[in-house]
């Protein structure tokens, strides 16, 4: 069995001339992810049909200057707190914290100089290469005031792929004084290939019982709201079709979905890891299981993608194109004392783990 390879390749630079790096977890049959240092972003996750051929399933610009703005956040690690800030502040610690504000007055995914717009670094030494498994971490560090966050932390994402089709993504924060930390993948996923249209004929499954209401701003409203008699119940698979266009205020408000699922923990499983959602492709057979420690799962499908944007493919991305999965804790919980906390204190270890697996159904 010939290992799973890592290999790097510059990929350009940024505007103030520092390289960025391509980095690709291949297998021998071609196979694998494909990463830049730039936002920790995934560019591409090639896997087979039920015909055998492999296609890119994941969202992305053509050109790297698409990365260096990338408005939708095409594949990348958001934070220091990802999805919105209400008012881009908060009160922590006895002060008050403002934030820099990149949606109207809020803050959206750790503002608009946050981990997606930052050159992470190699760690070369943490680079891994064996027949069943290829790994590689990036690191990143923001200092104390960075976008209006307290404290200086220490953050590094690990990315393997393995014989089995499976993305790991391990995420881990460190701090020297007490902040908040939420991070997440901020992936697209197209099951049946970048470009190839919309996700309307494929299925979701969400293992939740309960979502985060909106209002206008998509901002949780802080009810947790049961998912039973509402178009928000994936509890069975669901065409994506059908659901973004229910007739529904909370449906509406997002052009679709851009909501919060709360995921039901139950018996985890190793690692912690919980069933948190499905995606199936009829037509190509490909399927998509995510596993993951995160209480929360944002699902966001593409409502705003207007094709202005030029995909990997060539092809212009437009509204429903492709569904975000990801896994983090709840949304504006700095504002929301009923909702998982995302304090880190120093000592302390955050800590993210999902696994997205690929087979054939």
């Amino acid at each position: 069995m010939a290992k799973i390879e890592v290999r790097t390749a510059r990929e350009g630079a940024t505007e103030d001339g520092c390289a960025v790096t391509r980095v690709d977890l291949v297998g021998e049959d071609g196979s694998g992810v494909a990463l830049l240092d730039l936002g920790a972003a995934v560019i591409e996750v090639r896997v087979p049909d039920r015909r055998g051929q492999l296609a890119n399933v994941v969202l992305g610009h053509r050109a790297l200057a698409g990365y260096l703005a990338n408005a939708p956040y095409f594949g990348v690690i958001v934070g220091r707190c990802a999805n919105r800030i209400a008012g881009a502040e908060f009160e922590f610690g006895g002060r008050l914290h403002r934030l820099l504000a990149n949606e109207g007055g809020n803050q959206l995914h750790g503002g608009p100089g946050g981990f997606h717009a930052r050159l992470w670094t190699l760690d070369e030494q943490a680079t891994v290469a064996r027949e069943d498994r290829a790994a590689v971490t990036l690191r990143l560090v923001s200092d104390d005031g960075d976008q209006g966050y307290p404290g200086r932390v220490e953050v590094a994402a690990t990315f393997a792929w393995n014989q089995r089709s499976e993305l790991a993504i391990a995420l881990e924060a460190r701090c020297d004084e007490p902040t908040v930390v939420n991070l997440a993948h901020h992936g697209y996923w197209n099951l049946a290939g970048e470009g190839s249209g919309s996700v309307d004929d494929q299925h979701l499954r969400v293992q939740a019982e309960a979502f985060l209401p909106v209002d206008e701003a998509l901002l949780p409203t802080g009810e947790l709201r049961p998912v039973a008699g509402t178009p928000f119940d994936l509890r069975e698979a669901q065409r994506l079709g059908e659901v973004v266009r229910a007739d529904d205020d909370q449906v509406a408000r997002a052009r679709g979905l851009d909501h919060c699922f709360v995921l039901e923990r139950g018996a985890a499983g190793a690692g912690g890891l919980v069933e948190a959602a499905v995606l199936h492709d009829p037509q190509s057979g490909r399927m998509l299981r995510l596993t993951t420690t995160e209480p929360g799962l944002q699902v966001y499908a593409g409502g705003y993608l207007d094709g202005t944007i030029v995909g990997r493919s060539g092809r212009r991305y437009r509204q429903g194109d492709g569904l975000a999965l990801e896994p983090q804790r709840f949304p504006d919980a700095v504002h929301h004392g009923h909702f998982p906390s995302v304090v880190l204190r120093p000592g302390e270890v955050y800590r993210q783990r999902s696994v997205f697996t690929f087979s054939l159904a």
